[in-house]
């Protein structure tokens, strides 16, 4: 792909496998119009960074149509810290920042080596598994639901109603896919409400119930921002997780040398974990529309004009990152753009080093000669990457 005329986000073979294309492309310029998209694309890392981080250039969400069948996916953006700009941004990410200050992430820790542990030992005997389906997707969607306080008893309601959603976020999605967002939409927040309402009346010690006390001068968080907040964090506070234990465990095993290294030396796990992210991100696209004209790499954009940052090109534009097609768990400095940047930054980017800096050792240590046993499948997913399932084998315990 070296032509921007091209580009199809929508071809199977560029999601499949999107990086040659993307250094083709980004060699032709750094900042370029896609006209089947209506996008102006970044792909170099110093424009995709520019991209987050300009305030001219913002997050402004425009309800999806029609508005009489999109109402409930609609209602869940229109309230999210993420979808605004400030001052409404600033507001709400400080109140659910402040409801995530109260330690809730560092005491985590001994949970999430616990619940590894447990998720590896029910495949332990077998000597294989679907590290999707075993391990990666479950172990952040508990870790999430344990830090709101979802019951457990309701935590595999989470996943699928978050997967429904986030398919809406895709160029391809299908009439089929805006009725499932539309459903998942009504019934999670339905649920999240009728949950916020009861931790209202009988608090107890997790987010939800810090959500719905968070106040800045005398005022909170209304129910639908409650509820929008409650569940962009189960969202995003999975989604990442699960895609970069995926896709990173997979890099891993495609360079045995890299993987040896990390065996060797597990102290090397943070160090890997930021490799991860950047050689394969979870998130490929991030969108942005001028709210006033402003001159990106040489171009003026008018107000209107809407912009993405291509993250995954960016983490591997070689003006920044020597060798970038090669993983290297020793990458120092890394600077990705992985989590983001700018005032959007992920708020949840703790949690998931956290929940990725804990689990990597223990699943490596655990698994001895782990291995492919297929190869992986792809979701394939442009905007958010990851693999639907990964088989794999280990050295079984006696």
């Amino acid at each position: 792909m070296s032509d921007i005329a091209e580009l199809d986000l929508r071809d199977p073979a560029f999601v499949a496998d999107p990086y040659p294309s993307y250094a083709a492309l980004r060699a032709q310029g750094p900042l370029q119009y896609h006209e089947r998209s209506g996008l102006w694309l970044a792909f170099s890392h110093e424009h995709a960074a520019a991209v987050l981080r300009e305030r001219r250039l913002g997050r402004l969400w425009r309800d999806r149509e029609p508005l009489s069948e999109l109402e409930p996916f609609n209602l869940l953006h229109r309230h999210q810290m993420m979808e605004n700009e400030p001052p409404e941004h600033t507001r709400l990410r400080r109140l659910v920042a402040q409801a995530f200050a109260r330690g809730h992430v560092e005491r985590l820790q001994p949970r999430v080596e616990q619940i590894t542990h447990e998720l590896v030992d029910a495949v332990a005997t077998s000597g294989s598994a679907d590290l999707i389906a075993d391990v990666a997707a479950p172990l952040p969607v508990a870790v999430i639901a344990e830090l709101l306080g979802v019951p457990a008893s309701d935590r595999p309601l989470l996943r699928p109603w978050s997967d429904a959603i986030v398919r809406m976020y895709e160029y391809d999605r299908t009439p089929r896919d805006e009725a499932a967002a539309v459903s998942a939409a009504t019934e999670f927040a339905g649920y999240v409400r009728a949950l916020l309402r009861r931790r209202r009346q009988a608090p107890h010690d997790d987010l939800l119930t810090h959500l719905a006390a968070a106040q800045e001068n005398g005022v909170g968080l209304s129910e639908d921002e409650a509820v929008a907040s409650a569940v962009l964090l189960l969202n995003a506070g999975h989604e990442a997780s699960v895609n970069v234990l995926g896709n990173g465990i997979v890099a891993l095993l495609r360079h045995p040398e890299q993987l040896d290294r990390l065996r060797a030396d597990p102290a090397l796990a943070p160090a890997a974990v930021e490799e991860m992210i950047r050689y394969d991100p979870p998130l490929h696209l991030f969108e942005r529309t001028a709210t006033a004209a402003v001159e990106l790499g040489g171009v003026r954009l008018p107000a209107g004009a809407k912009v993405a940052a291509l993250l995954g090109s960016a983490n591997r534009d070689p003006a920044v990152f020597a060798a970038p097609e090669r993983f290297d768990i020793t990458r120092a400095p890394n600077p990705h753009l992985g989590f983001g940047a700018g005032i959007h930054f992920c708020l949840g980017a703790p949690l998931a080093r956290l929940e990725l800096t804990t689990a990597l050792p223990i699943l490596l240590a655990r698994m001895p000669e782990l291995r492919l046993l297929a190869e992986p499948v792809p979701r394939l997913r442009f905007v958010i990457r990851g693999n639907q399932s990964i088989q794999v084998a280990f050295t079984p315990r006696r």
